[in-house]
């Protein structure tokens, strides 16, 4: 079946689509995204990427040329006409084409570029949730407005490369001693006494909408937090290790920089948090 694509309102063959050579989101980056999952045909998690979505538009005075309504109506539209039961609808919003290059702000009469597209993969069943991740650190070189969610991701990029070159699953980036987050997820430690340590929010880290449902579900399953900074060597002893992030879930770690973590093997708060986690998204799609 041939994909179909969403791009300024119209829905087209991903063979035919096509953007300027003068979107800004191609020349400069400028441009934010999101990704949602989808399970059982239906978005989880809709409401809290829209006001993401949001946020990062009015940090960067960009025009959302649509509203939530009419924008879940488009990924409904998406999941119906590409038959999708379970993965994952990407959007991108660009400041738009402008006619040329140029550094400066286009005035507001450029429309901005708005791309939607679906993905299919394994959500509920991921494999890794069994497995675990080995992953890797190495330094954050990303820019400091990491809580906009925006398509500048050659940083990201670069971990994930080095991650593979070093045989392991993902990255933790590094930056003045402490884990920032992994180069697509935020990231967790679960210390001796079963209490859960991840980094406050920040512009130093994206604002996870899988990390603020989970935090509120640890909680109200008396699972102890607490929001701090961390080191690579505290990970190192730590009882276990996990991530979030909108399409992974929850997912163990149980390897960091070749040093086993805790057994080896995914840790019984860890496992607790997914399966919880994936019910109330199961409850969520019914």
């Amino acid at each position: 079946m041939q994909r179909l694509v969403y791009i300024d309102g119209q829905y087209i063959a991903e063979q035919e689509a096509k953007v300027s050579v003068f979107d800004r989101g191609f020349l400069f980056a400028d441009a934010v995204y999101e990704v949602t999952a989808v399970v059982n045909g239906k978005l989880a998690e809709f409401e809290g990427h829209i006001e993401r979505l949001q946020r990062s538009c009015r940090e960067l005075a960009l025009t959302l040329p649509v509203t939530p309504a009419e924008l879940k109506d488009i990924h409904y539209a998406l999941i119906a006409k590409n038959n999708l039961a379970e993965g994952a609808i990407y959007l991108q919003l660009s400041r738009g084409n402008a006619g040329d290059r140029d550094f400066h702000f286009p005035s507001a009469e450029v429309k901005p570029t708005l791309v939607l597209f679906t993905q299919a993969r394994a959500v509920i069943d991921n494999p890794k949730a069994e497995t675990g991740l080995r992953v890797v650190t190495c330094p954050d070189i990303r820019w400091h407005r990491r809580d906009i969610k925006t398509v500048g991701l050659l940083a990201a990029c670069m971990a994930k490369e080095y991650a593979h070159h070093q045989h392991a699953d993902d990255a933790f980036m590094v930056e003045n001693g402490f884990i920032t987050e992994g180069s697509s997820c935020n990231c967790y430690i679960v210390l001796h006494d079963n209490t859960v340590v991840t980094r406050p929010l920040s512009n130093d880290i994206l604002h996870g909408i899988t990390r603020h449902s989970l935090l509120k579900l640890a909680a109200s399953n008396d699972i102890k937090l607490e929001e701090r900074l961390f080191t690579p060597e505290e990970a190192l002893h730590a009882r276990e290790i996990f991530i979030s992030s909108a399409t992974t879930f929850v997912l163990p770690v149980v390897a960091l920089d070749g040093v086993a973590i805790g057994d080896g093997k995914p840790g019984i708060i860890t496992r607790r948090l997914r399966e919880i986690y994936v019910d109330m998204v199961k409850q969520q799609v019914q």
